[in-house]
């Protein structure tokens, strides 16, 4: 795999990386990754959430978990309590539904500073895997594996391929920022 395969690939990974934690921000509508944190105490282990009951959102501001082993419902009431989400299930014995309430004006900024750390954490990510590849080229022009112009040509896309997942992150960021503020 080439320098360039292998550098787009790992900020192709950042980037669902930045997906993902972006997924689990509550934004006051209720989306079954809210609970992708959430832990259950079943059979004797920690298990994720989607692992021992279906989560389906049968309206916006409502969360529905249906074990598939109606025991665990006291557990996973308690671990979605211990994810601490700012949410309150309640159970019923066959299903737990948890109501999504929603955001202040206070918490949606800090909704937006936790994101803002999240999408920083991403560029920071990229640069790293920029700084990596270019040292990569770098030492393969030394060696003289390729030529000087082929380094610099390299150098300049690793530059463009960059900036271009940091413009992606950017508008997922500011995607998720306005979903976020609007009330």
């Amino acid at each position: 795999m080439s320098t360039i395969e292998s550098v787009t690939k790992r900020m192709e990974d950042t980037l669902d990386a930045v997906r993902r934690e972006f997924g689990t921000v509550r934004t006051g509508k209720a989306t079954p990754a809210l609970l992708d944190t959430v832990r259950v105490e079943a059979y004797g282990s920690s298990m994720p959430l989607n692992q021992v009951a279906t989560i389906s959102i049968p309206e916006g501001s409502l969360i529905v978990v249906q074990p598939f082993d109606k025991s665990l419902a006291p557990e996973i009431e308690k671990g979605i309590m211990q994810a601490d989400l700012g949410l309150n299930p309640a159970n019923d014995g066959n299903v737990i539904r948890v109501p999504v309430p929603s955001l202040n004006e206070e918490r949606r900024r800090e909704m937006v500073r936790l994101l803002s750390k999240m999408a920083e954490e991403g560029r920071v990510s990229i640069r790293h895997a920029r700084r990596e590849a270019n040292d990569e080229i770098k030492a393969k022009t030394k060696e003289g594996d390729l030529s000087d112009d082929e380094g610099r040509r390299q150098l300049d896309e690793v530059q463009r391929l960059t900036d271009r997942y940091i413009e992606k992150i950017d508008q997922l960021m500011e995607a998720k920022e306005e979903e976020i503020m609007t009330v």
